[in-house]
């Protein structure tokens, strides 16, 4: 995977307050990307920004809101690069059959439709500018391929779903400048995956590597972390 240099971008991560996306900003940080850490809470995100480093920048944003991912478009000026992290899993343990309907509209709220809405308030800048790369924080749990994930069928749906919000939005803004990709990670150590032994900054590194993708990367690919290979959708 060809990465391109990235120095003096503004790169803005949903639900990086923590864990993996906090990592990616971190990341980014390093390469010399100017970070906007967002969060839920402003504190939260302005906690984090201040651990990594005095020039990151803080702002709420909750992408179940659309007036919150409306405010923050319009704040924040110019964003090259979005890493849409924000997600939830609630249904670890239930099965298709059983697990409650309003758990499955709860997870596609914010992992399908709250990142839908982020790729929705960002792009037409990005369009506009010539340049930017949207990444989607996905999971191996959403391939069709390998076969979606029963013991959360909720997430494993809201999954796939997301790589196809991928492809549609890599289409509508193909040869624009603009790459759009979601990323499988890997299993992660996370509040959503405590008992997982790889630490998000080992994680991070192949998300931020999409995030820089040179301009002749892929766009509309499910790619894995790891090694910037395609993934089967």
């Amino acid at each position: 995977m060809s990465t391109g240099e990235a120095p003096g971008r503004v790169a803005l991560i949903t639900g990086a307050n923590r864990g993996l996306g906090r990592a990616v900003a971190a990341e980014l940080h390093a390469r010399g990307v100017q970070i906007i850490v967002t969060a839920r809470k402003e504190s939260d995100a302005t906690a984090a920004a201040a651990e990594i480093g005095p020039d990151v920048r803080a702002h709420e944003l909750d992408v179940t809101d659309a007036a919150s991912v409306e405010a923050a478009a319009a704040a924040l000026g110019d964003v090259d690069i979005v890493v849409s992290n924000a997600g939830a899993l609630f249904d670890r343990g239930d099965d298709p059959l059983q697990v409650p309907i309003d758990l499955v509209e709860r997870t596609l709220a914010v992992n399908v439709l709250g990142a839908w809405r982020v790729g929705q308030a960002f792009l037409p800048g990005m369009v506009s500018r010539g340049w930017g790369r949207l990444v989607f924080v996905s999971s191996g749990t959403g391939s069709f391929h390998h076969g979606l994930f029963t013991g959360s069928p909720a997430y494993s749906l809201s999954k796939a779903a997301l790589n196809g919000v991928t492809c549609l939005l890599a289409q509508a803004v193909a040869d624009s400048g603009v790459l759009v990709n979601a990323v499988n990670p890997g299993i992660t150590k996370t509040r959503m995956m405590p008992h997982a032994q790889r630490d998000p900054a080992e994680a991070a590194v192949g998300i931020a590597n999409v995030a820089t993708l040179a301009d002749d990367g892929p766009t509309g690919a499910f790619l894995r972390g790891g090694d910037g290979a395609r993934i089967d959708w």
